[in-house]
């Protein structure tokens, strides 16, 4: 029981339910290894004896915990409430981002009538608090009884803001869509490009894309977007080449010229010969690219913006570029560099910042320009009319060989990476190889890196999609070497997770989306949305589960989510239609049943939704058309309430392929695939624009049709 208690008070699971009315007890090893993750010795039971009471005694003892979080107009927590009678209270409140006037610290007592209103009584504020700015402050306790204490304060108001009442925007994976100029990859240019063309021309309000943080060099890299070096900063491989203002300016043209006939080589390989994306390749032409570039002096004006970018990433920053340039030398994997170099405090990393201070500024410049082409891919969402713009996407995690990790060794968890536990999806569980962020490190920090990884990635968004949304309440931890299904759950102090994220989100004025798909512990899709956090429903998915299992009707859809008919890592629709997913998966030994029963029970499945499509006359061309069951998945979803719909870029093509396909590694082509037609030739964004297909699907839509010139313009020229 000693092992129990200690694990609770560290909110160490030492059982989860895979499903209703089934426990599974976690291995003792397993919670043992996760506490010592956590700093906590449990080895013998001794151990545990001491580390029980050490624990216990610091919970009596604690005046406050590290944080405490306040809602803007709702009742106290308890740990302010809670206080001792007289205690004394001192707020110094954060500097507001921009501001440059000092705030006045406020000061307050407990009376000594006591802080917790009668017993029976409505919660209600008491009169003696004086709410703080909403903000991260530093509060400071002193109890009558000499005993002191220090928290983060985060205020935060009641809700993130919210999005139009109905909006359709386009989901799409940004390498994937290659314009004819584009470095053999998609760019930010060409997001800039499909969110100035969509907004005006379609109406539509948003452009989702993958993650854009920066990968873990090497070759090969890993192309998953979803297990980056860091989230913290945007990778430059996203960079459009020619719109980088000293670009004109660079004196050897002919380098220059030869580097951009490269490009054109890789771009038409890929869109007119069948060769698959080559990041690696992009990247180290746009390297000797930007080296060029780099040879250029800035502009004073240019000058002023970028030492105000340094000074505004500051350390973070500093840290990455370091990263990025020692694993220029050394490699990218920092645990096998010079032992001085693996600590990023260390007298020999300090040394390292000055020998490699020209590789150092040009990492960080590399930083600047990606972010400036971000705020102007933002920019032209918004000129364009779009209600929400770019959102972009969080990922659940860093790989463990990269800057994050590095840069942020004290608050990551050692020898653990985020899984998911068995399901009745997958029997063995997952292992996605990240290791998580100590919730107590975090905690103790005020959640300084959580933060700035927020403030980073909504500088220049619309909205943000966290992946994995539950990840801020609980993560499933696998101990290194152990398989999936022996690890647990570790939670989070979800509501300082969610009122930093609230935050965040209210400065920037951005949208948050929740992809809460699968396995959801009961209460978080409640929590999040009283936060005003939208979350995420595909059509394939939205059933009766607790009824007749049969397709839901539109109306008992939630209303705050994002309503879609697939993700990256779903089949396309005209894939599930067809049945082409359950062959794909046959043909990759990915099947645990015979062919002919996954088909005939996809079949089912399929033909039932056409049914009910039919039965609500959205289908009024008849069953057999391929692409009008596309364009009747997408009536379907305007039936619903859901307050954004995406469509995902390649359904408007008739693409077949999926990007990512789940289980698969060098089996499969993941994160490599341009967007193609039915056939599987590559299109480009210019044919994508001009597409009938697309024109006949956005036609179900667009609030108001415009006349056929219109619709079927391409992307303007924007590039020099």
């Amino acid at each position: 029981m000693g092992l129990f208690r200690l694990a609770a008070l560290h909110g160490v699971a030492t059982s989860f339910s895979p499903s209703t009315d089934v426990t599974v007890s976690v291995p003792d090893d397993t919670v043992k290894a996760v506490l010592a993750a956590l700093g906590v010795d449990a080895a013998t039971p001794a151990e545990v004896g001491r580390s029980l009471a050490a624990a216990e005694s610091a919970a009596a003892s604690r005046l406050l915990p590290p944080t405490v979080v306040t809602w803007a107009g709702e009742p106290l927590p308890p740990a302010l409430t809670a206080l001792p009678p007289g205690a004394t209270l001192s707020v110094e409140p954060e500097n507001e981002p921009g501001s440059t006037e000092a705030p006045t610290p406020l000061r307050m007592q407990v009376p000594m009538a006591g802080a917790t209103p009668p017993a029976g009584s409505a919660p209600r504020t008491p009169s003696w608090w004086n709410e703080p700015p909403l903000g991260v402050h530093r509060l400071t306790v002193r109890a009558p009884d000499h005993r002191y204490a220090t928290a983060t304060l985060v205020v935060a108001p009641d809700r993130v803001p919210q999005p139009p009442a109905r909006t359709h925007g386009f989901l799409v994976q940004l390498y994937s869509l290659l314009s004819a100029r584009s470095w053999g990859m998609g760019d930010l240019g060409d997001l800039a490009d499909l969110a100035a063309w969509s907004g005006r021309t379609l109406q539509a309000g948003f452009v989702q894309v993958n993650p854009l943080h920066a990968a873990v060099p090497g070759r090969p890299t890993d192309p998953s977007p979803y297990r980056p070096s860091s989230r913290r900063f945007p990778d430059p491989v996203h960079l459009h080449i020619e719109s980088v203002p000293e670009y004109g300016h660079v004196s050897d043209r002919a380098a220059l010229d030869d580097l951009r006939q490269d490009a054109a080589s890789l771009g038409e390989a890929v869109l007119n010969k069948g060769a698959l994306i080559d990041r690696d390749a992009v990247w180290e032409l746009k390297k000797q690219a930007l080296e060029l570039i780099a040879q250029v002096p800035l502009t004073p004006g240019r000058r002023a913006a970028y030492c105000d970018f340094l000074a505004g990433q500051g350390q973070a920053l500093e840290d990455h570029a370091l990263w990025c340039a020692l694993a220029e030398v050394h490699g990218s994997e920092w645990r096998g560099w010079p032992e001085g170099l693996r600590d990023p405090r260390s007298p020999q990393s300090a040394r390292a910042r000055t020998e490699l201070l020209d590789r150092v500024d040009f990492h960080c410049r590399l930083a600047w320009l990606t972010d400036t082409q971000l705020a102007a891919a933002q920019s032209a969402a918004r000129d364009s009319g779009m209600a929400v713009g770019i959102v972009h996407d969080l990922a659940v995690g860093v790989h463990p060989d990269g800057a994050d990790a590095w840069a942020q060794q004290d608050a990551f968890a050692h020898g653990m990476s985020v899984g998911a536990p068995p399901d009745a999806f997958n029997a063995h569980g997952q292992d996605w190889g990240l290791p998580p962020w100590r919730p107590d490190a975090l905690a103790a920090s005020g959640y300084a890196p959580y933060r700035g990884l927020l403030r980073g990635l909504l500088a220049h968004a619309g909205a943000l999609r966290i992946d994995h949304v539950m990840g801020l309440f609980r993560l499933w931890w696998v101990p290194e070497g152990s398989p999936p299904t022996e690890g647990t759950y570790v939670s989070q102090d979800a509501e300082a997770m969610l009122a930093v994220l609230v935050l965040e989100a209210h400065r920037a004025g951005a949208v948050v989306i929740g992809e809460d798909l699968g396995t959801v512990e009961p209460g978080v899709r409640e929590a999040l949305a009283r936060r005003g956090v939208l979350g995420t429903s595909v059509l394939w998915f939205e059933r009766d589960w607790d009824g007749t299992r049969r397709p839901l009707p539109p109306e008992s859809w939630r209303r705050e989510c994002v309503a879609t008919a697939t993700t990256h890592d779903l089949p396309s629709t005209a894939a599930r239609l067809t049945g082409e997913h359950v062959t794909l998966r046959h043909r990759l030994g990915l099947l645990s049943r015979p062919l002919e029963q996954e088909l005939a029970e996809d079949a089912t499945d399929t033909a039932e939704w056409l049914s009910y499509l039919a039965r609500l006359r959205l289908l009024p061309e008849g069953d057999g058309d391929e692409e009008a069951a596309v364009r009747a998945v997408h009536r379907f979803l305007l039936r619903t309430p859901a307050r954004m719909a995406g469509v995902w870029l390649p359904d408007t093509v008739g693409d077949r392929r999926p990007q990512n396909l789940p289980g698969t590694w060098d089996q499969y082509p993941n994160w490599r695939l341009p967007i193609a037609d039915g056939e599987g030739h590559p299109v480009s964004l210019e044919e994508i624009a001009a597409s009938p297909r697309l024109h006949r699907l956005m036609d179900v839509l667009r609030p108001h049709t415009q006349p056929a010139e219109s619709r079927t313009a391409p992307p303007g020229a924007r590039r020099s």
